[in-house]
């Protein structure tokens, strides 16, 4: 008798089932994300469940020693930070990012510096021995320890695992392998989940690390990293332009550091180099004596970050204004340019709004608010703001400057930096003990009546 079986219908964001399509889905809300799966229908006498004597063996916390615990070190500084201080033994790693961003060629270029002490694994789905030898003779790569091998089976992926016993394992990518007791395509969600359950499962009782590479599409159309982030240990995402060469390394979770920690890389013909200075290459060709812009400093985990916030505005040749937003949320600028125009008197309701931040970088923290109000006031008056000058703060719907959080560590980078100038909240001002030390002029504000007066 022919197996049975059943259609349901996975969204491929949160990784939720239904057995009819849905246009959005009820778990997380997403729109168009339900992809068709065909399964075989359970067995009638197998739903029940199957009593057991075993029983799992439980330890106390203190008899647990982590005294020997070893992260493994890659030699790439950056992303080593990400990590949390280097790769912690039996995590799972997910590197995700659009394709072609750089993920083969950072796993790839790690493995020189971690061949020097470990044995390696690197299992490819997408390419053959041939190719990655091109790959890694075009990045400097020459390791022994350095093994690789073609396949897209999971299950014999575990068992080459089983038996070579390497040090560190990555597997490029997830959406390529496949398990033989699942009859969905390769790269479906239920390919993509069962094989990173077994994964992690391999993981844990090797104590092996395992790194491996999720695409995402910006269609939707295949199954990304969001279905295993429940799974996995670290997620990885690789952000930027493949039009430019910088990237960011973020991290969305972490169980073994911050979540908000990022890397700076500069992508090459020969491959990733680290940025030590993030600011310093933002901030490089700043035009002075313009007006329009300014600086503003967020920080991105423990690291203060410097950009270059340019605003344009000019009269609309239109009967609405245009509003555009680059880097910056867009209706957070919305938001700001009523502030502006209610509370400082500026009308920009009749004219068009352009917000860009150099260098790629989205400013998403509230600080970033105070600098895109100077370079909107600053573009529309035509008053340069002071090149040697920094603003931070958050910008209340009153006309009120807000704290922000390490404004200490900021004024240190801006003085570091060569600035002479920084506008920061007061309230920010009465945390700081002895601000007389950091020899940079502060400019501490209370709303955005005192903001205006210093470009007059």
């Amino acid at each position: 008798m022919a197996e049975k079986l059943k259609t349901i219908y996975i969204c491929s964001e949160c990784g939720y089932e239904s057995p009819k399509w849905n246009g959005k889905c009820p778990e997380c809300g997403e729109w168009n994300t339900f992809v068709e799966e065909v399964r075989s229908a359970a067995k009638a006498g197998n739903t029940k469940s199957i009593p057991t004597n075993e029983a799992a063996q439980s330890f106390s916390l203190d008899a647990i020693d982590t005294k020997s615990e070893q992260r493994y070190l890659t030699g790439l500084s950056e992303l080593d930070r990400v990590l949390g201080g280097g790769i912690v033994r039996g995590s799972l790693v997910l590197l995700g990012g659009e394709p072609g961003i750089g993920k083969s060629t950072m796993l790839l270029q790690i493995c020189e510096k971690l061949g020097e002490n470990y044995r390696i694994l690197y299992i490819s789905g997408e390419e053959s021995l041939r190719q990655i030898k091109l790959r890694a003779n075009r990045l400097g790569v020459k390791s022994g320890s350095l093994s690789l091998a073609t396949q897209t089976d999971i299950e014999t992926v575990v068992n080459t695992i089983a038996a070579e016993k390497p040090d560190v394992v990555m597997v490029d990518s997830i959406q390529t392998m496949s398990l033989r007791g699942v009859s969905s395509s390769p790269g479906s969600v239920t390919q993509v989940r069962e094989c990173t359950n077994l994964l992690m499962r391999t993981a844990k009782a090797e104590e092996v690390p395992i790194f491996i590479v999720g695409h995402v599409n910006k269609d939707g159309a295949i199954a990304g990293p969001k279905v295993l982030e429940h799974i996995v240990d670290a997620v990885l995402y690789f952000e930027g332009d493949r039009q430019f060469s910088y990237r960011i390394l973020r991290t969305v979770k972490n169980r073994y550091g911050s979540t908000g920690e990022i890397g700076v890389f500069e992508m090459s013909g020969k491959g990733l180099y680290e940025v030590d200075n993030p600011s310093m290459m933002l901030l490089d060709g700043r035009p002075t004596g313009v007006s329009g812009t300014c600086v503003s400093c967020i920080m991105e985990g423990s690291r203060p970050i410097f950009a270059e916030v340019q605003a344009l505005v000019t009269k609309t040749g239109f009967g609405t204004p245009r509003r555009t937003a680059t880097g910056f949320d867009y209706n957070r600028m919305s938001l700001l340019l009523a502030v502006l125009e209610k509370r400082g008197g500026y009308h920009f309701s009749s004219l068009d709004a352009y917000i860009n931040v150099v260098g790629g970088l989205r400013l998403d923290e509230p600080a970033a608010d105070l600098a895109v109000c100077l370079s909107l006031i600053s573009s529309l008056t035509d008053k340069a703001v002071d090149d040697d000058l920094i603003a931070f703060g958050e910008v209340g719907l009153s006309g009120e400057i807000r704290t922000v959080q390490n404004a200490e560590k900021r004024i240190l980078e801006a003085k570091k930096l060569g600035f002479k100038s920084c506008v920061l909240p007061r309230y920010a001002l009465r945390s700081i003990e002895n601000p007389e030390r950091f020899e940079i002029n502060l400019l501490p504000v209370s709303s955005i009546a005192q903001v205006i007066q210093l470009l007059k």
